[in-house]
């Protein structure tokens, strides 16, 4: 059986890639030409699967997993939380001689049947009824999950209850890039753009931290709540700025290569790895892919960055937030709509003012973000998210958008009648004859946006480490798709009529004219920004909680179902899973906080002191004249932040007893900054938990 770290020399990574999934390589080699066409049809252009062929592909998919050591098969879907989830049923079946037999049926593959009752739903359904259905993606390739001995065949399903309702992440995510693509088309039609299909596609950067096992242990805080509670900065952290893109030391070296192995076998296009701002912090970033192929992917990679973690004795962090004071974690998503033909739609061209359709389709996404900010907020709320938004170079918790210099003055001409020059790119020129000039990209890059027009795609900063990325992506191609409905609309009387470029140019006059107050190219971390976006009256949602709030107010409720994305019904069950979800964590980091207050930190505050006192003791017994009063003062001082403790302990207390996450996470806080005082005065052998200096630093083993 094949070890699931799988390591090839640069000579075999081609048969390497895609070896452990259902790919259209391994489709064309196991199905019938008729069948592959159909399938390849469904794959990429997403049109429905024939169901006459389902028995063959079922038979295909089973011989081919057998081959690879499989024994069981599970409906692998994304529940509604951060995780996946999977039951495992084996190939094998009696053949009623006292043998067995390996079944597989086309009935099996497309529909399986989970107990519904103890996933959240948010009131969707109750305890008692129990039925839930998987339902095979097509589009998304099914693939093998190894361990050391075990191999299973994952299938990519959506999760739906009894009556229909979508239960998972998934569901919404496939309606909604229905809908952008159908409202997509329209808009092409108008400018008479022969295509097949219109996709949207991510690329989803992954941020993470790495710590070693051995410590990890030692920390109930990063267990329990995948964050340190308490703790202090080292004199040196990520000031020095010297981690970013540094030397990668080999232990986490051969991390990210084991890492990158086991992902490329199961056909995920990892492209760049590297050191991130943060001590102990790291980034993978995969290539472009239709976006629910690369949100299964994103999850895959998480699972395989915390697997591949333990076998180098190291343990991967996906909080967005893990430690206080240095950078906190995001997933960079980079989104943009392309079609097969011409690639992606907000490709600028070499004179993108005069480019009708690029300015057309980028209007209508200022248009969506201006209109529709708040609901991409909502989309990132997670309590995590709240420790790293507008902090340490994650964005701020104003949605603006980012175009750069050139298409800022494009858009300006535009509001004062029409485009008549796109500025002229220069070049970069570094003054030795033996480095290339240069080109410059149409913009330059802002850490500080939230959402940025990067070339030919635009990205979403916001999204957080842990989270996965259907969420966010289901929003955005929503409010897209609201946009691009809107365009179609005005244009389509227009359409293959002369005067059409001028209605185009009027529309665009008139969407940039109306929302180009999303439009900010400054520093989105000054305090400027914050009274300058308040002044035009760009939404402001600070909390979780408050932008939960945001996804059942009609106007939502009424968006989400218009294009089919949600119903009432399962807007409001979101809004309710992620509120109790929210809760909990706060609970649990709270319940967290106070048992190691009392059982870990006063304990070894009491040592202190007691040491401290028999060193007084000893001095006064001794005689000796000095070093009393300096044994005393430090005496003094432990004790009155040791006198502390029961008090932070009690308020603590307190909060937990009535639920309520804004006076926990206050008596967190207050908590917090007695310890981390105390960290800096009591001595190093006493202090009962590993420190930020010693787990910032992955290199040392």
């Amino acid at each position: 059986m094949a070890n699931d770290t799988i390591m090839a020399p640069a000579d075999a990574l081609d048969a390497l890639y895609g070896s452990d999934t259902f790919g259209i390589k391994t489709m064309e080699k196991y199905l019938s030409k008729s069948a592959f066409k159909k399938m390849l049809t469904t794959v990429q252009q997403g049109g429905r699967l024939d169901p006459s062929i389902a028995e063959e592909v079922a038979q295909a998919m089973k011989i081919w997993a057998l081959s690879k050591g499989a024994t069981h098969y599970t409906h692998w879907f994304q529940p509604l939380s951060d995780a996946t989830a999977e039951k495992h049923d084996s190939f094998v079946e009696p053949d009623g001689k006292g043998g067995m037999i390996c079944e597989f049926t086309g009935k099996t593959l497309i529909q399986g049947e989970p107990d519904a009752s103890s996933f959240p739903n948010g009131g969707i359904r109750a305890t008692f009824e129990a039925r839930g259905y998987t339902a095979w993606d097509p589009t998304s390739p099914a693939f093998i999950k190894r361990t050391a001995h075990t191999a299973t065949l994952c299938i990519p399903t959506a999760f739906c209850s009894y009556t229909g309702e979508a239960l998972d992440k998934k569901t919404p995510l496939l309606r909604s890039m229905a809908a952008v693509s159908k409202q997509a088309s329209r808009v092409l039609h108008c400018f008479g753009v022969a295509h097949s299909f219109v996709g949207s596609d991510l690329g989803a950067e992954q941020e993470y931290f790495l710590i070693d096992r051995d410590l990890y242990l030692k920390r109930p805080d990063l267990i329990e709540t995948g964050r340190t509670l308490f703790g202090c900065l080292p004199p040196k952290h990520q000031q020095m700025e010297d981690h970013y893109f540094g030397s990668i030391k080999e232990r986490v070296l051969e991390f990210m290569s084991s890492v990158d192995h086991a992902l490329w076998a199961l056909g995920v296009p990892a492209k760049t790895r590297h050191n991130e701002a943060a001590p102990a912090q790291f980034e993978l970033a995969p290539l472009y892919e239709p976006v629910n192929v690369a949100v299964d992917h994103n999850v895959m990679i998480m699972d395989i960055l915390q697997r591949q973690a333990l076998k180098h004795n190291l343990v991967c962090l996906l909080h967005e937030k893990p430690y206080a004071c240095v950078n906190g974690s995001g997933k960079h998503n980079n989104w943009s709509l392309s079609t097969p033909e011409m690639g992606s739609l907000f490709s600028p061209g070499t004179t993108p003012h005069s480019n009708l359709l690029f300015l057309t389709m980028l209007a209508a996404v200022i248009r969506a973000i201006d209109l529709h900010a708040d609901i991409l907020r909502a989309s990132i709320s997670k309590a995590g998210n709240d420790h790293r938004l507008g902090a340490q170079e994650a964005p701020p918790t104003i949605i603006s958008i980012f175009l750069g210099e050139q298409l800022t003055d494009i858009i300006e001409q535009i509001k004062k009648g029409g485009a008549k020059r796109s500025a002229v790119k220069s070049q970069v020129k570094l003054g030795v004859d033996t480095l290339p000039t240069l080109p410059k990209d149409t913009s330059d890059r802002n850490r500080t946006s939230p959402f940025a027009f990067t070339g030919n795609k635009f990205e979403f900063r916001g999204v957080g480490s842990s989270q996965t990325c259907a969420w966010p992506m289901t929003i955005l191609n929503t409010i897209v798709a609201e946009s691009l409905d809107y365009v179609a609309s005005k244009l389509e009387a227009h359409a293959g009529k002369p005067g059409f470029n001028d209605a185009v140019t009027e529309l665009l006059r008139e969407m940039v004219t109306k929302h180009d107050r999303v439009i900010f190219n400054g520093n989105g971390y000054s305090d400027e920004w914050v009274k300058e976006a308040a002044r035009r009256g760009l939404p402001h949602i600070k909390s979780a909680e408050e932008a939960m709030g945001v996804m059942v107010r009609k106007d939502t409720i009424a968006l989400m179902d218009k294009y089919g994305v949600l119903t009432k019904a399962e807007s409001v069950a979101r809004k309710e899973v992620l509120m109790e979800n929210y809760i909990k964590l706060i609970d649990i980091e709270a319940k967290t906080c106070l048992n190691m207050l009392r059982t870990i930190y006063a304990p070894a505050v009491e040592s202190q002191l007691t040491a401290i006192c028999n060193t007084v003791a000893a001095i006064k017994a001794s005689g000796v004249k000095h070093g009393l009063k300096a044994a005393a003062d430090k005496a003094s001082r432990i004790g009155e932040l040791y006198d502390q403790i029961p008090l932070r302990a009690k308020a603590l207390e307190k909060a937990i007893a009535v639920c309520d996450a804004a006076k926990m996470r206050a008596a967190m806080d207050a908590a917090r900054q007695t310890v981390d005082t105390l960290e800096t005065m009591v001595d190093a052998d006493l202090w009962p938990v590993p420190t930020y200096a010693q787990m910032l630093n992955v290199h040392s083993k």
